[in-house]
């Protein structure tokens, strides 16, 4: 399933991202900010977790990953035993296993398993981000904080190259990314293995999200998982 739109997203300056030290995008206020407090439940919400949990990160999360990637995975949001306690995108939970099991077989991680910050582990030509960066009660945003954390992947998302690949992890992130470029829900429904061909010349492909409902449920198998990642690695090598 492939679609051109005709509107382009509105474009700012570049900026050049730093070195990331430790694979997180830095709090730059930009793309990241690590001390926000925009959405007051989720604030609130991990208030509560750091009480109850001193040792977890609880704390917006940054994006995970290579800062010249082609290949960006956009997700929902922290789990909060998984991303909320690590303080790293898809690390500690069910749906983390899953990815980085497959980034590896495909060749964009150097490790078949994300255990911590500072276990070693790198992405190669491929970053993690979310569309919301503190973790949501019952999982969860509401509208308004996935429309107000939007300016965060929309400034990240400035330094896509044209030829990169969007993968959404899920309707949420589609859509999120959909706002993120300033581009029409209408001509870009969500499915499963579907693909967009972008105006700015990226190119986004949907998947049903990794979480072990969908994969328990097998709504989302292995096989159907990694024929993304096939398609995506076909893309990118097109485009080299």
């Amino acid at each position: 399933m492939q679609r051109r739109a005709t509107k382009t997203p509105a474009l700012v300056e570049r900026r050049k991202p730093q070195v990331f030290p430790d694979g997180l995008w830095p709090s730059d206020g930009v793309a990241f900010e690590r001390t926000c407090t925009d959405c007051p439940r989720l604030a609130a919400f991990l208030d509560e977790g750091r009480e109850e949990y001193p040792d977890y990160y609880c704390a917006p999360v940054a994006p995970f990953g290579d800062p010249d990637a082609r290949l960006i995975i956009v997700g929902l949001a922290p789990g909060f035993h998984g991303a909320n306690a690590s303080g790293r995108p898809f690390t500690g939970d069910h749906a983390g296993l899953i990815l980085y099991r497959t980034l590896h077989r495909f060749g964009f991680a150097n490790k078949a398993e994300s255990t911590a910050r500072g276990d070693g582990l790198r992405l190669i030509n491929c970053r993690i981000t979310n569309s919301v960066k503190c973790v949501p009660p019952q999982n969860k945003p509401t509208p308004l904080e996935i429309r107000t954390c939007n300016k965060y992947i929309a400034a990240e998302f400035q330094q896509l190259p044209p030829n990169a690949v969007l993968l959404a992890l899920g309707s949420i992130a589609h859509n999120a990314t959909l706002r993120a470029l300033e581009l029409p829900p209408s001509e870009y429904r969500f499915a499963h293995a579907a693909e967009f061909a972008l105006p700015g010349g990226q190119t986004l492909l949907d998947s049903y999200h990794c979480s072990r409902y969908n994969t328990q449920t097998r709504r989302l198998t292995e096989g159907m998982f990694e024929a993304v990642f096939v398609r995506a690695k076909q893309l990118l090598a097109r485009e080299q």
